[in-house]
């Protein structure tokens, strides 16, 4: 980091003889961000916090400040003479009809549907595979603006009901509710819920909340006490019956599910996003506690299937690519477990169960491979795929004869396939036309060699016959946490992007899931270094390949890849022309304190601990801004992230404003009646692809 700094004198000086299209600071009034610090001590080292007040979301100075920025950013943007075009082309891009993956309940398949432009996709009902269609929910009917979504939840096991999640302007915060399979809603209503399963059995179901949040924190106040509930249809909520909690450790999640038949109830127990606890109970023997199955927080074991009593099972113990084994609950000890499927060179990402087979997804070099297996674990037959790309789906029942998966890559919109078990073969369900020319697109896949030796996978998107002579507009978007994969997908703003000459760039950097347990392993707690180097070597690789060059490259994050676009834009400025950190974690000191952030303390460490808030201090984006000139920056956020709460964009930006030495403009655009990016009006979402694509592409000519 300190070398870094020693470089910023060559930054400069690109940023001052290249600054010709974007504002300077002197052009740009920035609204006020008056300096109120608040100093703590970490461990004996006094920090201070100059924009502390931001983090009062509700305030009225905030508000203030929220609208000031929201204007200043507005002005900017619409002077950008191609904005509007390229609004106009990623709309009529994104105008084509899309489906979800199918899901059956008796006679019936359940899908989301857009026909183009809706703002939020539609609930459809469907009879058989070519019976006739019909609306069951849309949810852009209940709410202005299209800000309320939904999702299927579960169907009961007399396939009578559907459970559907419903969310306001992209809150995490979810009410269930209960409809029948005429499409009537029932008056049962399940309120401040987050992250929850719903497991039908008997009258009701199970599902789990958080109480109820103090008045004007809902968006903000840190969530405590996830508990698992029974809910009995037609009841009131207040007469729920609470199944498990944990008083003791109040910052855990729990969620309860069960095997297909109902024999056998699964409580899983985490203290953060990766690994988790399973304890059981044996409805056929009567058990009335649950007893432990996989003790600890360092692994993932998830139940796939049940079968004579055993328990099929996913599970990274001793694999960190997975391998499934069979499971006796009443003896569950490692020594007792059978091995139906070894593990491979392969990661083994996802298993599922349909129609008495096995379904496996595994991921080479972050593209799908799919296989169908039987129960006893021998493989039967490779399903073909269009390409190179990604795939979800091949969930059933075990009395389905046919399942339903999607592929999509960059170049192909998500195409919807049935699959008939017994026979092994594919057709396309739903297939949406075309607005472009994929012919005219190139996708390849690269190495970049890290300076450890590592070797970085990186997809690079463009115009077919692009010449390398360094002059070409380039994004490079990472993300890099969580043991979260970023898998080739379609995005309409990407091919308006390219079209206009850009070049897109997915680097699959150390911290996520791409290659197992272990290139997780290397990008978390205190490996995080590793992510950025990996993202700055990918940078690098690019201009000295003649793609790019500082002037021209620009990078992209969202959420944990927010708090890596902050984190390499202050560590070497001087890669880069444009930064668009979106709904970051930005201030590392402080995150656990809001909602859930206290579950990412298993990834990033937490300021408490004097070993770890040493590194955290050495890359905390928020707490590394100093004099320096960086590179154009529009940072992203919304006013109901409940998630990654504002308040780290907000104060990143005030920092980032008042430090900028470079004719560089520093923006942040705040989103309103939106949240962490899922259930997002559409045209929100376009207007926000929009401006970042426009501000990429104006301030790298």
């Amino acid at each position: 980091m300190w070398l870094a700094k020693c470089l910023i004198i060559s930054g400069l000086l690109v940023c001052t003889q290249l600054d010709v299209y974007a504002q300077t600071p002197e052009r740009i009034k920035y609204p006020e961000s008056r300096k109120d610090p608040v100093t703590e001590k970490y461990h004996g080292i006094s920090v201070s916090d100059s924009f502390r007040w931001l983090e009062n979301d509700t305030a009225l100075d905030t508000r203030t400040w929220v609208t000031a920025q929201n204007k200043v950013t507005n002005e900017y943007l619409a002077q950008i003479p191609f904005r509007n075009e390229i609004k106009a082309r990623i709309t009529e891009l994104t105008n084509f009809p899309r489906w979800s993956v199918p899901s059956v309940c008796g006679q019936y398949l359940f899908f989301q549907a857009n026909s183009g432009l809706q703002e939020q996709p539609v609930l459809y009902q469907q009879q058989g595979l070519y019976g006739p269609e019909s609306v069951f929910l849309d949810p852009s009917a209940r709410s202005k603006g299209g800000t309320e979504s939904v999702s299927i939840a579960s169907f009961s096991k007399d396939k009578k009901y559907v459970a559907l999640h419903h969310s306001k302007a992209g809150s995490d915060w979810s009410e269930i509710r209960i409809r029948d399979m005429q499409g009537k809603e029932l008056p049962d209503v399940i309120r401040w819920v987050k992250f929850s399963a719903v497991t039908w059995d008997g009258k009701g179901f199970y599902y789990s909340r958080y109480p109820a949040p103090d008045k004007g924190n809902e968006l903000s106040g840190i969530n405590k006490h996830h508990s698992v509930y029974y809910h009995k249809l037609g009841e009131r909520q207040e007469k729920d019956k609470l199944i498990y909690h944990d008083m003791e450790h109040p910052l855990r999640y729990h969620g309860l599910s069960a095997t297909e038949d109902g024999r056998f109830q699964l409580l899983t127990i985490s203290e953060g996003t990766d690994g988790y606890e399973t304890w059981y109970r044996d409805l056929k023997s009567g058990d009335k506690q649950f007893k432990p199955l996989f003790t600890g927080f360092r692994n993932k074991n998830r139940v796939i299937d049940h079968q004579h009593g055993k328990l099929i099972v996913l599970t990274d113990e001793g694999a960190p690519h997975y391998r499934l084994v069979l499971v006796d609950p009443k003896k569950p000890s490692k020594d007792n477990w059978v091995e139906l499927i070894k593990e491979d060179k392969n990661i083994l990402q996802q298993v599922t169960s349909a129609g008495g087979k096995l379904f496996l997804q595994y991921m080479v070099d972050v593209t799908s491979r799919c296989y169908q297996y039987s129960l006893k674990g021998e493989r039967e037959h490779e399903i073909q795929l269009p390409g190179l790309g990604t795939t979800d789906g091949f969930s059933g029942t075990k009395e389905d004869s046919v399942v339903f998966y999607s592929y999509t890559s960059f170049n192909t919109p998500p195409l919807i396939f049935s699959y008939n078990i017994k026979h092994k073969t594919s057709r396309i369900f739903r297939q949406p036309p075309l607005k472009f020319n994929p012919d005219e697109l190139e996708v390849k896949q690269e190495f970049v060699t890290e300076a450890d030796g590592v070797r970085i996978p990186i997809f690079i998107v463009c115009k077919k016959g692009l010449v390398l002579n360094g002059t070409n507009p380039t994004l490079l978007y990472g993300y890099g946490g969580f043991n979260i994969s970023i898998r080739p997908q379609f995005n309409p703003a990407l091919i308006a992007f390219i079209e206009r000459g850009g070049v897109y760039v997915l680097a699959n950097i150390r911290g996520g899931g791409e290659y197992g347990k272990h290139w997780h392993e290397a990008g978390m707690l205190e490996k995080k270094q590793n992510v950025f180097n990996d993202f700055i070597a990918c940078a690098e690789y690019l201009q000295n390949n003649q793609y790019t060059s500082p002037s021209k490259l620009a990078i992209q994050g969202r959420s944990n890849g927010g708090l890596l676009v902050g984190a390499v834009m202050t560590q070497r400025p001087d890669l880069f022309r444009v930064a668009i950190p979106q709904v970051g974690v930005l201030d590392m000191l402080r995150f656990q304190k809001f909602t859930i952030g206290w579950g990412w303390v298993s990834e990033y460490g937490s300021s408490d601990d004097a070993s770890q808030f040493k590194y955290l201090l050495e890359y905390s984006p928020l707490h590394n801004v100093t004099p320096a000139p960086y590179p154009a920056t529009l940072i992203t956020t919304a006013d109901h992230d409940d998630r990654v709460v504002p308040a780290h964009s907000y104060k990143f930006a005030a920092a980032l404003q008042q430090n900028q030495t470079a004719g560089m403009p520093v923006l942040i655009r705040i989103e309103t009646d939106a949240g962490h990016g899922a259930g997002t009006a559409l045209s929100k979402s376009i207007a926000i692809s929009a401006d970042v694509y426009s501000f990429i592409l104006y301030n790298t000519k």
